[in-house]
């Protein structure tokens, strides 16, 4: 398993995976963002699913973007030449997979902004070589172990937050998922890709880099949890304050 998430908002992209390998009980690390493509054509790809196919998939898209005279201008170009290879892996390695008892279970996020392109974009193409793109509406797309961190995400993130902001919440989506799943873990690799400067930038952060936003967070969301309004529902619970609706259930209840 693994947690690959990228956010569009109006300043740019974020984007984070963690590097986490496992299979059956060992653990391993391994790169799974991966820039591709020429200075100022490069393509952000994460990956969740098999490493055999990951890899595979990706010496295809990266002979397909060196043999081009012409580096893509736009994102969609780009996102379909992908397309392409994932599905000619599929037709190679499908069957042996399958005969292995193993799925073809690759999901791909594939973010940039390319010359042509007005804005940033993020894809998340299928196994089958389809794909959907970010909207405004949905500023925020995911694969591996989603439902952890999706409900942070949910409540607090549109298009119009900062992008400091945005990479907060994609570090808190991580740590919830972290927290969750044995399957997902530090380190992580850590894009951005602000309009205004149209380039990338890229980080490496160990469990032990990002101690203190860790320990405020844990501290913060137990002191939420205290300071939470207690109102009528509680006392309805808890013997001693006075709750009107409170019943005892005995054994027979």
């Amino acid at each position: 398993m693994t947690y690959c998430l990228a956010i569009r908002v109006d300043d740019g992209l974020v984007a984070l995976a963690d590097s986490r390998i496992s299979s059956g009980n060992q653990v391993t690390q391994a790169e799974k963002a991966t820039l591709l493509g020429p200075q100022n054509h490069q393509v952000l790809v994460m990956t969740s699913g098999l490493r055999s196919v990951r890899d595979k998939t990706l010496a295809y898209f990266e002979r397909a973007l060196s043999g081009r005279a012409d580096p893509h201008h736009h994102m969609l170009d780009a996102v379909n030449d992908y397309a392409q290879c994932l599905r000619r892996v599929a037709e190679e390695d499908s069957a042996a997979l399958e005969k292995a008892e193993l799925a073809f279970n690759m999901h791909t996020l594939v973010a940039g902004q390319l010359p042509d392109d007005r804005l940033p974009t993020v894809y998340l193409v299928y196994p089958e070589g389809n794909w959907v793109e970010i909207t405004e509406r949905t500023p925020y797309l995911s694969i591996g172990a989603t439902a952890y961190g999706k409900p942070i995400l949910d409540r607090a993130l549109d298009h119009t937050t900062p992008m400091a902001t945005a990479l907060k919440l994609a570090y808190l989506s991580f740590d919830s998922t972290r927290t969750s799943s044995m399957d997902v873990g530090f380190p992580i690799d850590v894009l951005t890709w602000p309009v205004a400067r149209r380039t990338w930038s890229r980080a490496h952060y160990e469990y032990e880099d990002l101690q203190d936003q860790r320990l405020w967070w844990n501290e913060n969301i137990t002191r939420i949890a205290h300071e939470m309004p207690d109102g009528p529902w509680l006392a309805d619970l808890i013997p001693g304050d006075g709750g009107g609706r409170l019943s005892v259930v005995g054994e027979d209840g």
